[in-house]
């Protein structure tokens, strides 16, 4: 009995002893891997990437940016039937353990010994809090040590956050395959619905996701899928978590996945690269790709529509009339098979922008040529639109007109086409019609136009950026040459000396000479002799908005020489061409630099009467919680944050803008710039048929076009050119090649507007006065209506600026007309 007694106390001691060592061994452990442990509290503040979305002004969608496609959802908003689907698929204890499950992980443990030889992978036993430690904090390695710590991260996080946001993380961030990033986000791309309008069966499939998702993908894998499915309809079924019925009306549905409906979409790349950048800047990286923003930016999709397809018809029309045939894009054998050869082709960069598809050809004759296209089919580009490819000689001349299709294009050449419009089918012949009757199609020939440009349009009282063309194609180039391509505005800079002129005194009937002049810009510099377009022809005394109308060079030097180029560059500052202008006789004409963006905002404050504003692409932007967090319109309005109407007076918002120049002196600039649409240098535009304003500018040795103008509600600029500045051609000036591109904008922009005279400001004396001369019509005479300001209307002692020294409204001017023209600068229309 004592033995036993005896023995009995030496087990006890060594069970003792056991049992200290154990802890002892437990706490160890517990030390020396907790020592390093990720913060496990930031997870009760932790919020998951979501995508930003960038929105048009109209709602349509205009861009994503993202790192994990993800849509969040709190707890309280995923249905019941699908939270309970997860439960009892990963983790049916969960409201009942406190991070780990003892019973799941002896019988994982139980299973893996049973399987020790098979070099299967583990049972895992991780419960949902165990799997969001491993998921948010942890690496997905498999080594005891990432074990220990994801148990004990999970035993801190159950002490720390309620069970709701544990479950919360969990379903919001886990990856659910096909690139969705928790359940809402799986929903849409699986069955193109939302949590709360799928059946028990969609639940249970998306609820055996989690363990590889990759292995139970419907569309590759439909049978895993549904056996998958399958077992999580059953652990519902013993968890008593449905009826009976609706688990066997599931179990019997089959997994019928949708592709997900795209959001209408606006296209518009440059704009929404433009926003993402400005984004970028104001909120990081991560606040851009992780934050879930809401974007409401001022695009109009119509305008925007309008002005790609302006700015792509233009840039087209002149590289057909002056770029050349640049040559097949590529070669295949044009022999038996060839649409298989041509289907594994890739698109020229930049065709699918305009709209155009890759073809063969198959032969050429006199008449046109036969085409294959990657549809099997054939179909004919006559003649007539294969005309204009003269081919390029080696000194980067143009060669002589084709002949024939054979001189442009070979068989087995790649060559871009276009369905031919029926607009110019009545120009091919009747010869042409024959063959391509028997061919299929016609189509046109096309070529990526190696000239580039830009189009911005803009509400000239706000601001508001409407729309925004960088350049052909985004496709080709992501540069945006409306907010970074810096190029010599040329004559379109001429408003803003007039307008400089105006405010000293000078009136749009002041008669300025028009003849050689020779200004000196200082000791040891050369004297300053520009010239005229057509440089050797001079009208003599010539007022001022007939001037502007012809856009004479030597009427707007002598206007710079007369008023000073301090005040004209501060004007040029004030209006915000350029930040700091150089005082030099040269940026008079066009000299300097600017953005195509920068110039058309400064239009757009002549077009308001004279009141600064900013350009703005972004009206609002919200952050993921719906709160606004910015807004472009800065304006107080204490009345506008009332929800509820209670017949309350409408809100007055106060115009805050500065006034940057004198109301009158503007509209007599926009009445002047009117006259340049309709008698001058901008008459390609008159055939919009409404009020419009604007200037033309056309650089040194025609490298620069520009057309920059405006509605009483609308402006807008535009802008061609090489980036790589080059030749653009002789006489190709903006109002031969920006001019129309502008026109076509606003043919569409305006179409469905009312006619709208341009707003006049109080203090204007309205005089009819005879553009020619600027002096008052006669009866029968031709005239216009004009502003002046009071006391300075023609028919008064206004004289005019002729040789030698003369006062006019108090400005002194030395002119200097019969120096003689050297030769250099000039030629800036």
């Amino acid at each position: 009995m004592r033995i036993i007694i005896k023995l009995v106390r030496v087990f006890f001691v060594c069970l003792v002893l056991l049992a200290i060592g154990g802890g002892a061994m437990v706490g160890l452990t517990i030390w020396y891997f907790g020592r390093d442990l990720p913060d496990y509290q930031q997870l009760a503040h932790y919020e998951p990437p979501i995508t930003t979305r960038v929105h048009a002004g109209d709602g349509r969608l205009l861009a994503e940016y993202s790192t994990e496609r993800r849509v969040f959802m709190p707890i309280g908003a995923i249905p019941k039937k699908v939270i309970q689907a997860f439960l009892s698929a990963e983790d049916k204890n969960f409201y009942s353990h406190r991070g780990v499950d003892p019973v799941s992980m002896l019988r994982a443990a139980l299973t893996d010994l049973g399987r020790w030889h098979s070099k299967r992978r583990p049972v895992g036993a991780s419960t949902i809090t165990q799997q969001v430690a491993k998921n948010m904090l942890l690496s997905n390695e498999l080594t005891m040590s990432r074990k220990i710590k994801e148990v004990l991260l999970a035993t801190r996080i159950e002490e720390a956050l309620s069970k709701d946001r544990i479950l919360e993380l969990y379903l919001n961030e886990i990856y659910l395959g096909s690139g969705a990033y928790g359940v809402e986000a799986a929903a849409l791309i699986y069955f193109n619905k939302s949590l709360d309008e799928l059946t028990l069966g969609e639940a249970a499939f998306l609820a055996g996701l989690p363990k590889a998702p990759n292995n139970y993908n419907p569309g590759r894998y439909p049978q895993q899928a549904k056996v998958r499915r399958d077992w999580v309809l059953d652990r519902i079924a013993e968890d008593g978590a449905a009826p009976e019925k609706e688990i066997q009306a599931a179990r019997a549905e089959p997994i019928a996945t949708r592709k997900r409906e795209e959001a209408e979409i606006v296209n518009g790349p440059y704009f929404a690269e433009e926003v993402r950048r400005e984004l970028l800047a104001r909120y990081g990286e991560k606040g851009l790709y992780e934050s879930g923003l809401s974007v409401r930016t001022s695009m109009d999709g119509k305008l925007q529509a309008a002005a790609d397809k302006a700015l792509r018809d233009g840039l087209i029309a002149y590289d057909r009339g002056h770029g050349g045939w640049r040559g097949a894009v590529g070669h295949i054998d044009p022999g038996a098979n060839w649409a298989a050869r041509l289907a594994a082709e890739p698109l020229t960069p930049g065709a699918a922008t305009a709209g155009w598809q890759l073809a063969v050809v198959l032969r050429a004759d006199n008449d046109g040529a036969e085409i294959g296209l990657k549809d099997g089919e054939t179909g004919r580009i006559p003649f007539a639109q294969m005309r204009w490819a003269r081919p390029l000689n080696d000194d980067g001349t143009l060669g002589g007109l084709p002949r024939n299709a054979a001189d442009v294009a070979k068989p087995g050449d790649l060559v871009l086409v276009e369905p031919l419009k029926e607009s110019a089918k009545p120009g091919i012949t009747q010869a042409a019609a024959k063959p391509a009757a028997r061919a299929g199609a016609l189509y046109n020939l096309c070529q990526i136009p190696e000239v580039s440009g830009a189009i911005v349009a803009m509400d000239p009282h706000t601001g508001r950026v409407l729309a925004m063309s960088g350049g052909f194609s985004f496709e080709i180039s992501q540069f945006n040459r409306a907010t970074q391509a810096k190029r010599q505005p040329g004559s379109s800079i001429k408003p803003f000396v007039y307008l400089t002129a105006l405010e000293h005194g000078f009136t749009p009937s002041t008669v300025v000479e028009d003849g050689p002049v020779a200004i000196s810009q200082g000791e040891g510099m050369p004297l300053w002799t520009p010239g005229n377009y057509n440089s050797n022809k001079f009208r003599g005394p010539t007022p001022l908005r007939l001037a502007l109308e012809l856009s004479l060079n030597t009427v707007t030097a002598r206007l710079a020489e007369t008023v000073g180029m301090e005040a004209i560059g501060e004007t040029i500052e004030k209006f915000g061409i350029m930040d700091h202008m150089p005082r030099l006789y040269a940026m008079s004409l066009g000299a300097g630099e600017t953005t195509p963006l920068r110039h058309t905002a400064a239009y757009a404050m002549l077009d308001n009467g004279g009141k600064r504003i900013t350009p703005t692409l972004i009206d609002r932007v919200q952050g993921r919680d719906g709160k606004t967090i910015f807004k472009a319109d800065q304006r107080p309005c204490e009345g506008c944050t009332n929800i509820e109407w209670n017949h309350q007076a409408m809100p007055v918002i106060p115009d805050t803008r500065e006034q940057i120049s004198d109301p009158v002196s503007t509209f007599q600039m926009v009445e002047m710039l009117e006259g340049v649409v309709q008698r001058g240098t901008g008459t390609a535009v008159k055939p919009v048929g409404k009020p419009l304003a604007g200037k033309t500018g056309t650089t040194n040795d025609w490298q620069d076009a520009w057309f920059v103008g405006f509605s009483p509600d609308l402006a807008a600029g535009v802008y061609v050119g090489y980036d790589d500045p080059a030749f653009l051609g002789s006489d190709e000036t903006g109002g031969h090649l920006a001019a129309p591109i502008f026109r076509d904008f606003m043919l569409v922009a305006l179409k469905d507007a009312p006619p709208t005279e341009f707003r006049t400001p109080p203090g204007v004396q309205m005089v009819r006065v005879n553009p020619e001369t600027g002096e008052p019509a006669g009866p029968g005479q031709p005239g216009i209506l004009a502003g002046y300001k009071a006391g300075t209307e023609p028919g008064k002692d206004r004289g005019r600026l002729p040789p030698g020294d003369e006062v006019v409204q108090g400005v002194t001017a030395r002119v200097p007309v019969r120096a003689t023209p050297a030769s250099g600068t000039g030629g800036l229309y």
